[in-house]
């Protein structure tokens, strides 16, 4: 098993408890994304670089991930992508998506484009906040208490 990561638009503070449960239970992390990252020096934790663009980052998670691996990320569709290839879906702030709750997830994302593309400003996703932070690294946990 291998956790991936959508790391675009990971905030670092998830990264870092990233780092540490790679260290910790010697999983490889990937982060995935489409400038230079800075990652600790370790056997487990690596980085790809992919091309600007939209979806590349995600389409090379799922062109390379495998069936049981993690996918963080915030991104509903590679989160569904991730499910359907046999994988797991997590979210930065400690939502696991599943096959039962994904289909509503993407209803309501693409609800909330079209919104948005009539001009109604539907807002961003609040800061995340040291609860959120906690709920990650609680679900990660467990994740890892499960499969490792």
């Amino acid at each position: 098993m291998q956790i991936w990561v959508d790391a675009d638009a990971c905030p670092n503070v998830i990264k870092e408890i990233l780092f540490r449960a790679a260290e910790r239970v010697q999983i490889p992390v990937i982060l995935v994304a489409n400038k230079p990252l800075r990652t600790p020096p370790s056997r487990y934790i690596s980085s790809i670089r992919v091309d600007a663009g939209f979806d590349v980052a995600d389409n090379t998670i799922v062109r390379k991930m495998e069936g049981g691996d993690l996918v963080i990320t915030a991104d509903i569709p590679l989160a569904s992508a991730a499910i359907g290839q046999g994988g797991h879906a997590l979210n930065p702030r400690g939502e696991f998506y599943s096959r039962e709750n994904i289909e509503e997830r993407l209803s309501m994302r693409n609800f909330m484009d079209e919104l948005r593309e009539t001009g109604v400003n539907t807002g961003g996703p609040a800061s995340l906040n040291p609860k959120d932070r906690q709920a990650f690294a609680n679900q990660l946990d467990r994740f890892l208490t499960r499969h490792c």
